[in-house]
C-alpha cells in the first residue's frame, strides 16, 4: 500500500508532466506572414520566415501564452481569404484602414509600432504631390496608397508594381522610375549598406498609421491571453526592444 505522504510528494510532479503533455498536444498558433514584405519586417528563407520584426514579435507572443508558432508565408490575397474562413489565428502588422473586410471574428490588439509611408527618390528635392504629373511611381503589388489613389485613378500618375517592397526600391535605385513609395523602416534598412552619396532620399511623408495585431476570437485560440500579452509587452518596453534590433 502506498503511504499518503509519498503519494502527495508525487502529485505535483504528475501534474507538471500532465500540463507539459497537454501543451505539447495543442496545435500551433497560426500566424500569417505576407510574402511581399521585406526586411526589417520579415526575412524569408526558402519559403519560411526566419527573422525580422514581425517574426520576433509573433514568436514572443506564442512563447508568452505557452504555444508553438506556425508562420504561414502567403500572398496577401490568400491571407485575406483565409481570415474570412478563420484559418489564421493571429495576423500582425495591420491597421483598420488597410483592411478590405471587417473580419468581425477577430479582436484588435494594442498597437506595437507606427508605420510611415514615404515618397522616395534617388536624389533630394523639394516636391509636393500636386507637382507630380505623368510619373511612374514604384509601388508594391496589392498595396493600397490612399494619398496617391486619386492620381492613380485619374492616370495623372501610374503605378509600377513590384512583388516586394525591396524590389520596388531596387527598381528606383536602378533608374527604372523617378519615385517610389516605401515604408520608413524598409528605406532605412535598404540604405544601411549604401555609400552616403548613393542613399535613396525620403521626400514626403504620405501616411502615418499605427500597426497592431488581430486575434481570432474562438474557443481554440487563447484570445484574451494573447491580447493581455500584447498589453504586457507594451508596458514592459518589449516592442521598442524588438524594433531597436533592426534600426
Amino acid at each position: 500500500m502506498t503511504q499518503p505522504g509519498i503519494a502527495m510528494r508525487f502529485l505535483p510532479l504528475a501534474l507538471l508532466l500532465f500540463c507539459a503533455c497537454s501543451a505539447a498536444d495543442e496545435r500551433p498558433l497560426r500566424f500569417s506572414v505576407i510574402e511581399s514584405w521585406a526586411m526589417p519586417l520579415i526575412k524569408v528563407d526558402n519559403g519560411e520566415a526566419v527573422g525580422g520584426i514581425v517574426y520576433d514579435l509573433q514568436m514572443r507572443l506564442a512563447q508568452k501564452v505557452g504555444r508553438r508558432a506556425e508562420m504561414l508565408v502567403l500572398p496577401r490575397k490568400r491571407v485575406q481569404a483565409m481570415l474570412v474562413r478563420g484559418e489564421i489565428d493571429v495576423r500582425c502588422y495591420v491597421n483598420p484602414t488597410w483592411m478590405t473586410e471587417s473580419h468581425h471574428q477577430y479582436i484588435w490588439s494594442v498597437p506595437f509600432m507606427t508605420q510611415r509611408d514615404l515618397l522616395v527618390a534617388r536624389t533630394p528635392r523639394t516636391v509636393t504631390l500636386e507637382q507630380l504629373h505623368g510619373e511612374l511611381v514604384g509601388t508594391v503589388l496589392g498595396y493600397v496608397y490612399p494619398q496617391l489613389q486619386p492620381k492613380f485613378d485619374s492616370h495623372d500618375l501610374q503605378r509600377d508594381d513590384a512583388r516586394t517592397q525591396e524590389l520596388a526600391l531596387l527598381k528606383l535605385d536602378a533608374g527604372r522610375n523617378n519615385y517610389a513609395v516605401s515604408s520608413e523602416l524598409t528605406l532605412n534598412w535598404f540604405n544601411r549598406d549604401q555609400p552616403p552619396h548613393h542613399k535613396l532620399q525620403p521626400l514626403l511623408e504620405l501616411s502615418s498609421d499605427l500597426a497592431s495585431c488581430i486575434v481570432r476570437d474562438e474557443p481554440d485560440v487563447p484570445t484574451m491571453a494573447l491580447l493581455r500579452a500584447m498589453v504586457q509587452m507594451s508596458n514592459d518596453g518589449e516592442f521598442e526592444k524588438i524594433l531597436a534590433r533592426y534600426r
